[in-house]
């Protein structure tokens, strides 16, 4: 006990220095600047514009990218902690998004409407979790929270999750774990976005001891992601001054995008936890497939890109998304 004591603090100073790091008072690269994804009508032909038209299309796909590097963490095998268990982690994870496409011009990054690419190809992002066994209602259920920041931006997600294994514990037969899942993230520091990302998922796993000292558990499974974005009253020219007299008609151009169906994507994921005495190392890759829910509007057709109407069906097309993701630990 007084050495798990002493591991303790140095962990708990490591997880602190990793929590300070990323902190930035000024914007970044990969905060949103959502009054980009927007077309300016002149309906009245003065060279003025008269309305601003949120592009569905492009939130929509946005979003869905957005939503995967900030779901739900998994980074843990089908067997639960114990009702006795206690984890500090940290970790660091990278997710792949289309940054040619035109709807990445929204990141504070992006050189220009019809650039080549708008920022890096990544997604980097830091994580701190704390999760917790516990014997109510079932021996084998556990509870995590934590947050994740998305790096070079002032963007946060507070995480939660309670996962429930329905086959534990029989380490020396050849039979896995099973565990459902489930979690939710909710979007913080982005004041032109609500995002609320669902995760249901299954997973299977397998402790494998080596040498009595070290323990090996391989897992993987499926999950299912549902993403919930809401805009809030967005700008689309902040540039100018809309108290001063001479723009008076400047705000009539704040608009909202209206609310859309919610985004479902599947995502699949393997990984590998090493445990050595109180101390854990857990790397997980996984993917999150394309894109293909539809936000259907009654009696519509598909948006186009540049389109002067939100009457019109967004179809989610974000690409396939890869996520590589490394933590470190402690278990007590």
């Amino acid at each position: 006990m007084r050495r798990m004591r002493a591991l303790a603090l140095p962990a708990l100073a490591v997880i602190g220095v990793l929590a300070a790091a990323p902190r930035s008072a000024a914007a970044g690269d990969n905060d949103l600047i959502l009054g980009r994804l927007v077309v300016l009508v002149d309906d009245n032909g003065t060279g003025t514009p008269s309305r601003a038209v949120g592009q569905s299309l492009e939130l929509r796909s946005l979003v869905s990218e957005l939503g995967v590097a900030l779901a739900p963490r998994l980074l843990a095998p089908a067997d639960t902690l114990g009702f006795g268990g206690f984890q500090f982690s940290a970790d660091i994870g990278w997710t792949s998004i289309s940054s040619e496409q035109r709807w990445w011009r929204a990141l504070r990054s992006s050189p220009a409407p019809d650039a080549a690419n708008h920022g890096a190809s990544t997604l980097p992002t830091i994580g701190l979790f704390v999760r917790k066994g516990i014997w109510f209602p079932v021996p084998s259920l556990e509870f995590g929270a934590g947050m994740v920041h998305l790096f070079d931006s002032k963007i946060w997600s507070g995480q939660a999750y309670v996962k429930i294994a329905l086959q534990e514990g029989y380490h020396d037969l050849p039979v896995p774990s099973f565990a459902v899942r489930g979690g939710v993230s909710r979007l913080i520091g982005q004041k032109d976005l609500d995002l609320t990302v669902i995760s249901i998922d299954g997973s299977v796993s397998k402790h494998v001891g080596i040498g009595s000292t070290w323990g090996l558990d391989p897992y993987g499974g499926y999950g299912a992601l549902l993403m919930v974005p809401r805009s809030e009253v967005i700008d689309p020219t902040p540039h100018i001054d809309p108290l001063d007299p001479m723009f008076a008609s400047d705000r009539a151009l704040d608009f909202v995008f209206k609310d859309q169906d919610d985004i479902l994507r599947h995502r699949l994921f393997v990984g590998a936890k090493l445990q050595y005495y109180v101390f854990e190392l857990t790397m997980e890759a996984a993917m999150a497939l394309a894109g293909s829910s539809v936000d259907q509007r009654a009696g519509s057709d598909a948006c186009m890109f540049d389109s002067t109407t939100t009457a019109c069906d967004s179809t989610d097309q974000a690409a396939s998304q890869k996520t590589f993701t490394v933590s470190a630990g402690f278990d007590f």
